[in-house]
């Protein structure tokens, strides 16, 4: 099946939205961006890597965010660019790579707030991809081989970041349900019963342009 829709997806961790996004990608037939788009956020900016590594989905303790939206939204020079927090010129490379990337063709994007850089995007189709704790606490232990124990604080902490970020970031609520386009429990439906049910959702969406 093509489609010529961007699909952005939100995820807790350990509910397997990055690998969901991944095998969703492959069978559409198009390109999915996760840490790639640190890459191309670094590129096109000339910020190191690093810094957007040290940055990626972590909250800020600035109270600088209206300066920065209202700079964004009216055009910022390059003086008031330079003057920015670093993690708001991380924030702001990622956001015109998003857009960028996505106006290039049809692709799925994993985090990083792409769903509110593409809301004004026909085409955009935004999914969150959730599961209960416990299913989620044992593939992190699983996958990192951890204890329970420390697999429930990665979980509990990324979770946490994840949302502070997203909420800081964007006029949304991380995770909440009237935010996106379709919401996954991936414990119910596991990855694979994930990605045919997304699948079919993205017809339903295109039809209805």
């Amino acid at each position: 099946m093509s489609t010529k829709t961007v699909i952005t997806i939100g995820r807790q961790y350990g509910s397997g939205g990055r690998i969901i996004g991944q095998r969703l990608a492959s069978e559409l037939g198009i390109k999915c961006y996760d840490k790639e788009l640190l890459e191309h956020a670094a590129n096109d900016s000339g910020i190191c890597k690093e810094l957007f590594e040290n940055h990626d989905e972590k909250p800020t303790n600035s109270l600088l965010y209206s300066l920065v939206m209202d700079t964004y939204s009216f055009g910022y020079s390059s003086a008031a660019f330079t003057d920015m927090p670093m993690n708001h010129k991380v924030f702001l490379a990622q956001f015109d790579a998003i857009k960028k990337l996505a106006e290039e063709g049809p692709c799925v994007m994993v985090g990083r707030c792409a769903d509110y850089a593409l809301a004004d995007m026909k085409g955009c189709m935004s999914i969150f991809i959730h599961a209960d704790q416990s299913i989620r606490i044992n593939r992190i232990a699983e996958r990192y081989n951890l204890t329970l124990n420390k697999a429930k604080d990665a979980v509990i902490k990324t979770d946490k970041s994840r949302s502070s970020y997203y909420n800081y970031y964007t006029n949304k609520r991380w995770g909440e349900a009237s935010g996106y386009n379709l919401c996954v429990d991936s414990g119910l439906y596991g990855i694979d019963g994930s990605v045919q049910l997304i699948k079919e959702a993205v017809k339903i969406f295109k039809a209805n342009l």
